[in-house]
């Protein structure tokens, strides 16, 4: 059986124990549970500042200081004693971690994720990087698209393999859309949810400004935000109170539980994001999941998650206009056809069984000259 480790170097600032870390970051159970039910032999291990381990649904995860040299040395001495046939490391910014494990353990191929990272911009970060990402025999990105600014850079040259995965997957479902509503209050004709910081990055003017336009043609247009994070609060609270076509037409519901998210989408119409940049987009895999389409961004990782025959709209980020047109193409499509294409959309390539099937088969490819 393919023996495979998941590493992560990054710890969680919040220090959480090991069994609120996993329940609070999905990712890395998804990914660890769907190659393990896909065949693989899959072990954790995970930075953290408080050492535990424990085995759930099958999988063995190890939480271990990182930070220091006797540390890197404990996990190195680990990884010897039981040696894995494959290194998958979470993320593109720990070039010395990745060029450490390489080079002392030689013969194991290295692939890496993407997380959301960016090129170095300082001289020596760069050639940390370009030494790292040579030394991985393959990388992870949500869309291919997203290599292009690190091969511009010179940072990823051939042999290096690239590929397609999306960064998670989810465990929600589709349920009665009228016991939804009713269970959240939502209404709305089209009833839009936003499930997304409300950042720069996110930009929820633009949203706002997309809305204000297409109420004139749909009077009936709600739109509820969920939200974490909120740097821009009093300007979206302020851009509301200042247009009366906003007015009593946007709820800021703020941050719910993780698990209730999944009510809220069976009962929307369309999840609508701004989104400039992601790494994936797990709120677009969770409302494919629920069965719930599309009004997002034409940015790679949408474009991935979407498909070549998005179920929904994709429109230009940072025009409101855009999102004008594209909720009106979308709001006289019969509703069931839009919602059903959505779940198989998620079933056929976003599903843990999906995400497990692809993996391994990266994995197998890896392992070939």
């Amino acid at each position: 059986m393919l023996k495979v480790v998941q590493i992560s170097f990054h710890a969680d600032p919040a220090e959480r124990a090991a069994e609120d870390l996993l329940n609070a970051w999905p990712t890395v159970v998804e990914l660890a549970e769907s190659a393990a039910a896909a065949g693989a032999s899959v072990q954790v291990l995970q930075a953290s500042r408080r050492p535990d381990q424990l085995r759930r649904g099958g999988i063995d995860y190890r939480f271990l200081p990182m930070a220091k040299r006797r540390d890197r040395l404990a996990l190195l001495q680990l990884l010897q004693d039981d040696p894995p046939d494959l290194l998958h490391l979470q993320g593109l910014g720990f070039p010395a971690q990745a060029s450490w494990l390489a080079t002392e353990l030689p013969g194991r191929p290295l692939l890496l994720q993407d997380r959301a990272d960016q090129p170095a911009r300082r001289w020596w970060r760069h050639l940390q990087s370009r030494r790292a990402l040579a030394s991985a025999r393959g990388l992870l990105f949500c869309s291919r698209e997203q290599a292009v600014p690190w091969q511009r850079q010179g940072l990823l040259k051939p042999p290096t393999r690239i590929y397609e995965l999306p960064g998670s997957s989810s465990r929600f479902g589709v349920s009665d859309r009228l016991q939804a509503r009713g269970a959240t209050g939502l209404v709305g004709d089209p009833a839009l949810l936003w499930v997304a910081h409300l950042d720069a990055n996110k930009d929820p003017l633009t949203v706002l400004d997309g809305l204000a336009l297409a109420s004139e043609q749909l009077p009936g247009l709600k739109l509820w935000c969920c939200f974490d994070r909120a740097p821009l609060l009093e300007q979206v609270q302020a851009r509301i109170a200042g247009d009366s076509r906003l007015a009593g037409r946007v709820q800021l519901l703020g941050r719910l539980p993780h698990a209730e998210i999944e009510r809220w989408m069976n009962a929307a119409d369309f999840l609508v994001q701004g989104s400039q940049r992601e790494s994936t987009g797990y709120s677009v895999i969770e409302a494919l999941a629920c069965g719930l389409p599309l009004l997002v961004t034409d940015i790679p990782a949408f474009r991935a998650l979407a498909g070549p025959e998005p179920v929904g709209r994709l429109w230009r980020a940072g025009d409101p206009y855009a999102l004008h047109a594209a909720l009106l193409a979308l709001a006289g499509r019969p509703p069931s056809a839009l919602r059903q294409a959505a779940r198989q959309r998620f079933e056929s390539e976003l599903s843990p069984q999906a995400l497990g099937r692809r993996l391994v088969s990266i994995y197998e490819d890896l392992l070939l000259p």
